[in-house]
């Protein structure tokens, strides 16, 4: 017997599917279960691979509710903001100083010299963040709270997520985001999260 779900369960993976009216059973209302119920018996799914994928999938919500439960709070997160601003900036006004002993400040030089300066505070800006976060998923500041960046899933992020998480760190009002919701623009747009670094 057909219901309003009979279309939308037709276009679900047997995965899904399976998922649906066993570990996600209770997200779903019972028209929709019914629904799939259907779906799985018109196509004829192996019941054999329900217990597999069940369980794959309820290691997987283990994981996302451990990874949930260690996610840090708008305060660690305030802290870090502030640790490593404050080294990103020694960091670059060091960088700058140094060069600055190298090029003289003349009339004419002055325009180059202030965009060059822009230039050298956004890169140090984009490097601090990239590289530590690849190298060791951390910065200063998370270093100091004791604190790590992962994926969704708790694994260790890929290059490209850090990549994108330190480019919409430029998002304006980025910054405050996480004053307000537990997973900053950056972390949302990165699918990254901040939790306790449960190793140390």
């Amino acid at each position: 017997m057909e219901n309003e779900f009979t279309k939308v369960m037709s276009e679900r993976t047997d995965e899904e599917l399976i998922k649906i009216v066993t570990v996600e059973r209770e997200r779903y209302n019972p028209t929709a279960i019914e629904a799939a119920d259907a779906e799985i018996e018109k196509r004829n799914i192996d019941t054999s691979e329900f217990e597999k994928i069940k369980e794959q999938a309820t290691v997987e919500k283990e994981q996302k509710q451990k990874v949930d439960s260690n996610v840090v709070g708008s305060g660690i997160r305030f802290v870090n903001f502030l640790i490593d601003f404050i080294v990103w900036l020694i960091i670059a006004f060091i960088i700058s100083f140094i060069i600055g002993l190298f090029i003289p400040v003349t009339a004419e030089s002055q325009g180059i010299l202030t965009l060059f300066v822009y230039v050298l505070f956004f890169g140090t800006f984009i490097a601090y963040y990239a590289i530590l976060e690849i190298k060791f998923q951390k910065t200063v500041g998370k270093f100091v709270t004791k604190t790590k960046v992962v994926k969704m899933n708790g694994e260790k992020p890929e290059n490209g997520d850090i990549i994108t998480r330190t480019f919409c760190r430029l998002i304006p009002f980025d910054r405050i985001s996480f004053l307000f919701v537990k997973n900053g623009i950056h972390d949302y747009l990165s699918k990254t999260k901040v939790v306790k670094d449960t190793a140390e």
